[in-house]
């Protein structure tokens, strides 16, 4: 057994992966508060608006207010996606996760005094501002996890951010239950709670390291990164691993920095921006938000007695399935486990679909409905999930990375608002049809992944552009001897992290 690999992973880095994480669970804290109390919180915007003008919200103007504070999270994360590269090239990647805390503090305080205040506006403006965050989240948090990872390791821990995401989603749907903080009086402490995460985390980030990448390639610090490799990785000897950071480095400068405006316009960039763009949609377009943001209400017009714990159980099927594609996605592959993700959602949506039509004739089918859900979630975990968040960094060389990964991030935001905004009103008009439409573009984008996107997996970026630049197949991988490390699979020889691609957001 290599000693030098097996040495690399370390309590160090797996507090550093930890403490970023955290970021992402409060994304996916806030994409599931708004759902168990969704009721609770709809009588607080009547009795306010009867307050102030002594009549009560009509259905259509109560369905549109709560679809805009669903769906203004969605708007501010696409503010906060463009935003990412403004600060992670000033002030670091850690640094950055540090000071925009205080965004989450802002708008959790919004939310949660907006009971004592009288004013679901206050809900509407917080739900945005913390959309902010969490779109600088989504860029920040793979962005230093893939930097401070062994390349052996930087698709597991790639994988960590939809990880956080998910387990922000089951805290959320259990802190909902009403005998909890889902009840009329508790509910705005179950908004603002997401404050809290933000306070731990500034605290820890202290004790974590800054990106080593970030020191030597940013700000030419090389004592300092070196330091930060043998610390982190726990080896002596990173001279190999310096020396492949400065030929990227050398890369750098001499390929120009891509503007978006170039990466919209230039051929070269053409085949891998439209594969980016097409992957982020289907992982919003695949319905999987719809789920999410309503699973509440589906159960309940599925016949689901306790909805509540159904929508619960989502969550812990959710967060299971995604520990699975952490130990599979660099033995399987990128492209593997996301065609088996979206072959499976389509025939998951066809028995949703029918046990929902068929439930008011046979209402056993509603335990259909329920299980249905439930393998949707496992399946979009498996590869739709977290493969996304990753895998665009990898499709691009250094100078156009960064434009890159705004545009597919802006693409996945946008689509989430299209989702949270409009499937209620879709939903009144299609009714248990309702998910046709997104069997429809599962099957268009298992189709477009299956004909044109690459394999990645143990792959440099100098591959994988290269492969798309000359129109090639990327060549099979070798096969190489495979050490257990910590429950996941580590190749000996395998390429130095300096020569890829950072899994995560680089934005302009």
């Amino acid at each position: 057994m290599d000693d030098k690999k097996q040495s690399r992973l370390t309590i160090r880095l797996i507090y550093a992966v930890l403490v970023a994480v955290i970021g992402s669970l409060q994304f996916g804290y806030n994409i599931g508060v708004i759902n168990a109390p969704e009721t609770i919180i709809k009588e607080f915007y009547n009795q306010t608006y009867h307050s102030r003008t002594g009549s009560w919200l009509s259905y259509t103007t109560m369905t549109q207010l709560w679809s805009a504070s669903v769906s203004i999270f969605s708007v501010g994360g696409m503010i906060g996606s463009f935003s990412v590269g403004v600060f992670v090239n000033r002030f670091g990647r850690r640094n950055s996760m540090l000071m925009v805390n205080v965004v989450a503090v802002l708008g959790a305080l919004l939310m949660g005094l907006s009971k004592a205040a009288g004013s679901f506006e206050m809900i509407i403006l917080g739900r945005l501002i913390i959309g902010v965050y969490c779109g600088l989240a989504t860029g920040f948090v793979p962005m230093y996890v893939g930097e401070i990872s062994p390349t052996n390791l930087r698709g597991a821990f790639g994988t960590m951010h939809q990880l956080g995401v998910v387990i922000g989603i089951l805290i959320a749907q259990i802190f909902g239950l009403e005998v909890l903080l889902g009840s009329v009086r508790l509910w705005p402490l179950l908004l603002g709670f997401t404050a809290l995460p933000s306070l731990v985390q500034c605290v820890l980030l202290v004790f974590c390291p800054k990106s080593p990448r970030f020191l030597l390639i940013n700000r030419n610090e090389e004592e300092e990164a070196r330091q930060v490799l043998q610390r982190l990785w726990g080896v002596g000897d990173v001279d190999e691993d310096i020396a492949e950071m400065k030929e990227e480095s050398r890369k750098m400068s001499l390929e120009k920095r891509v503007t978006l405006r170039e990466l919209l316009r230039s051929p070269l960039y053409r085949q891998p921006l439209i594969v980016a763009v097409v992957i982020h949609l289907s992982q919003q377009f695949s319905g999987i938000n719809a789920v999410f943001y309503y699973s509440t209400s589906i159960f309940t017009k599925a016949g689901v007695k306790q909805p509540i714990y159904a929508t619960i159980g989502t969550g812990l099927v959710n967060t299971a399935f995604t520990v699975v594609s952490l130990f599979l996605v660099e033995r399987v592959g990128r492209r593997t486990l996301h065609l088996i993700g979206l072959g499976g959602m389509a025939v998951s949506t066809v028995v949703i679909t029918i046990a929902q039509v068929l439930q008011e004739r046979v209402p056993d089918l509603s335990y259909l409905s329920v299980v249905s859900v439930f393998c949707f979630v496992a399946l979009f975990e498996v590869g739709p999930g977290p493969i996304p968040w990753f895998i665009v960094a990898e499709l691009f060389s250094q100078g156009a990375r960064p434009a890159a990964v705004a545009i597919a991030g802006c693409t996945n935001w946008t689509s989430n608002f299209m989702v949270a905004m409009f499937f209620p009103f879709v939903e009144n008009v299609c009714g248990p049809y309702v998910f046709i439409i997104f069997l429809v573009a599962l099957v268009i984008f298992f189709v477009f992944t299956y004909f044109k996107l690459p394999e990645t997996k143990g792959r440099t970026f100098d591959e994988i552009s290269s492969s798309f630049r000359a129109g090639i197949e990327l060549p099979p991988v070798e096969k190489s001897p495979m050490v257990e490390l910590g429950g996941l699979s580590v190749t000996p020889g395998s390429p130095n992290p300096a020569t890829q691609v950072p899994s995560g957001v680089s934005a302009t």
